[in-house]
This record gives structure tokens, C-alpha cells and sequence, in this order.
């Protein structure tokens, strides 16, 4: 099974669950999205590591893991997101040392920041995208839009917002849901984009 792999496009902060970020990731060939939640201090730590002139005071946790793995000559060679059960991604880092490769396995958020460091590429799989990947809302190169498909929505739809992942399921149909996905997706709202994604998936 190929992998794709994929670039840290952003994060933001989670509308709908305090204190946590939505990490999103997207292919480097292609359209598609993949949404992480992830806790403060790892957003914070990834934010940290691409933005090259900020240097915290005292070593992060991944920090140390990058200044020990240097010291001891051990490399990160790739990320890579293998597995999805019930909403919840498993990461491994691949290392190698003096040409001997180790796989092991990690959060997705603190593989993530520490690929950042290493500048390590990050992957997954074609059916973990398939799975869990939103498409990024691309316009027509006329710039035309049908008003009736991507600005019209109900009020119920409209509430859909405020609510929590098990009201989406038990509220709205497929077709439905996937209206409020691209509303989510257009808006940026990625942690909710995740959230109606994992909705369609049990409906499907």
C-alpha cells in the first residue's frame, strides 16, 4: 500500500472543544485534508518549531527529544499516521542508528512535532485518507457558483454549529451532513469538518 504524503498546512483553535486545536495536514498532490484534534501544549509546540525565530527560554519536551537524539546520533527518518480507530490516529516514528532502522510507536501530535524538528516527512495512507480526509472547496476557474448548492442552507443546518458531534448524526441525513462539511470546510472550521466526517463514516 502506497503512501502520500502529506504537509502541516495549519492550526487553529477548536470552536467546539475548549482548550484544544485542530491540527490540519494535506497532501502534497492533492485536495484533500486530513483534521487532527490535538491538546494545547502539543499545538503550542508544532507552532513553536515552524515558526523558525521564536526560541522559548528553556527546551520544550520535544526539544529535548531532538537535542538527545542528535547527541546520540540517532535520526528520524519519516512519520508516518498508519492507523484510525473510533476517531483516534497511531503514529510511528521510523529511526535509524548507525544503519539499523527502529520503528516506534507515538502520539500523531507528538510525532508531528517532532518531524517538524528533524524536518522529517510526514505520511499516511491511501485508505486513512479515504477514511478520514476532507476535500479542500476548490472554485471553478470561471469563479461561478451555484447560490442554491454552496450559499443556501436551513435553519436547522444553521444550527448545526452549536452542536455536539452526537446530535449531528442523530439530526441530520447523509446528503445533509455532507451540506454542513463543505459549509465547515468553506469556513475554515476544520475541527468541525472532523467531527461531521466521522458522523457520515457511522452512516455509512
Amino acid at each position: 500500500m502506497g503512501l502520500i504524503k502529506l504537509t502541516i498546512k495549519g492550526i487553529s483553535y477548536s470552536q467546539t472543544q475548549t482548550g484544544a486545536y485542530a491540527l490540519v495536514l494535506s497532501e502534497m498532490e492533492g485536495s484533500r485534508t486530513l483534521p487532527i484534534i490535538i491538546g494545547a501544549f502539543e499545538a503550542q509546540s508544532i507552532a513553536i518549531a515552524l515558526e523558525k525565530e521564536i526560541r522559548p527560554p528553556r527546551p520544550l519536551t520535544h526539544d529535548l527529544f531532538k537535542t538527545f537524539s542528535d547527541r546520540f546520533s540517532i535520526e528520524i527518518k519519516e512519520v508516518i499516521i498508519h492507523k484510525l480507530i473510533d476517531g483516534v490516529f497511531f503514529s510511528s516514528l521510523i529511526c535509524q542508528k548507525d544503519g539499523v532502522e527502529e520503528v516506534i510507536d507515538a502520539r500523531t501530535s507528538d510525532a508531528i512535532a517532532i518531524a517538524v524538528r528533524f524536518q522529517a516527512p510526514i505520511f499516511t495512507y491511501e485508505n486513512i485518507l479515504d477514511k478520514a480526509g476532507v476535500f479542500l472547496k476548490i472554485e471553478d476557474e470561471l469563479g461561478l457558483n451555484d447560490l442554491s448548492e454552496t450559499e443556501e442552507i436551513s435553519s436547522e443546518g444553521e444550527d448545526l454549529l452549536e452542536v455536539d458531534a452526537t446530535s449531528l448524526g442523530s439530526k441530520l441525513s447523509v446528503s445533509e451532513l455532507n451540506d454542513q462539511l463543505d459549509k465547515a470546510i468553506a469556513d475554515e472550521n476544520y475541527e468541525l469538518a472532523a467531527k461531521i466526517r466521522d458522523e457520515i463514516s457511522k452512516k455509512s
